[in-house]
């Protein structure tokens, strides 16, 4: 017992000193806008993935970068955030967690057990810690896209609606974006109409924006957009059609995850109610069954 107390004051103590020697020199000066809505580990660990971005982030081939780009602009994370954030953000989770599974596990388990052992299990759990940053990305990226789906129907309400009373279409867009619903589409059509007045192509901008969004109802919108655009076909047909098709899909989506329910609530069903069900009604035969044998 006192073997393992005073490992585990001697784990504490050494996972105090690594805090203190390998933080990081100096903070940030400035977080980026959106960080305080960051959750609590991203915020604790963001000096150190700024301090290790130029270490962490020259692992990165081109293609990775490129991939996670993508994923950071799909997931919606503020402006100033960067491949080389994700890279050294997951080295800080695998470091991190490695220090703390070996520090725990020969405090609880004794230096007994082995060093190798440690050593695995240590490695072990600083490679999952390592992915988490990635899953969490790709979490963020399909609640932002549903939540985008959610929100085009009501946005593609206003555009007809405008359309059909005589705005042109960035008349329309510059609407929606200032009545529509407070979320990650309008914010992505804000800032489709800031690359406008900055100079930027109407249907460049629009599609950077579908890009951005990752979502498929958004990319069918901008591309009936550009095709209307280039053809002159009339907007407001379109938008109406596009309107109907978001809602009918979101019906189907809705009818699917109902579909669904049963087949989730079997093993809950198996694992959970039914042995109780079976413990109270079995509980009295066993009972008046051992009564009579006596």
């Amino acid at each position: 017992m006192w073997l393992h107390l005073s490992l585990g004051l001697a784990g504490l103590s050494f996972s105090l000193a690594a805090w203190l020697l390998l933080r990081p020199a100096h903070r940030p000066a400035k977080a980026p806008e959106g960080h305080g809505n960051m959750p609590l580990w991203w915020r604790a660990a963001w000096p150190w993935a700024c301090t290790g971005r130029s270490r962490f982030g020259s692992l990165l081939s081109w293609e990775s970068r490129l991939q996670l780009e993508g994923v950071i602009s799909r997931a919606g994370l503020p402006v100033r955030i960067e491949p080389a954030h994700i890279a050294s953000m997951q080295a800080v989770c695998g470091i991190a967690a490695a220090l703390a599974t070996a520090c725990g596990f020969f405090a609880i388990v004794s230096p007994r057990a082995g060093w190798p052992v440690g050593l695995e299990v240590a490695a072990a759990m600083g490679l999952c810690a390592a992915v988490l940053p990635r899953l969490w990305l790709r979490q963020l990226v399909r609640r932002r896209s549903l939540r985008i789906s959610r929100e085009l129907p009501f946005v593609l309400d206003i555009t007809t609606l405008c359309v059909e009373s005589g705005l042109n279409l960035h008349g329309a867009l510059l609407q929606a974006s200032e009545r529509g619903p407070d979320g990650p589409l309008r914010d992505e059509l804000t800032r489709a109409l800031a690359d406008m007045r900055a100079g930027a192509p109407r249907l460049t901008a629009l599609k950077a924006m579908a890009t951005r969004a990752g979502s498929r109802s958004v990319r069918a919108w901008v591309a009936a957009l550009t095709q209307a655009e280039t053809m002159g076909i009339s907007l407001g047909s379109i938008l109406r059609t596009q309107a109907a098709q978001c809602r009918a899909e979101r019906f189907q989506r809705a009818e699917k995850l109902a579909m669904e329910a049963p087949v989730k609530m079997l093993l809950p069903l198996i694992g959970c109610i039914f042995p109780c069900t079976f413990i109270i009604l079995g509980f009295p035969i066993v009972l008046e069954l051992l009564q009579g044998a006596r």
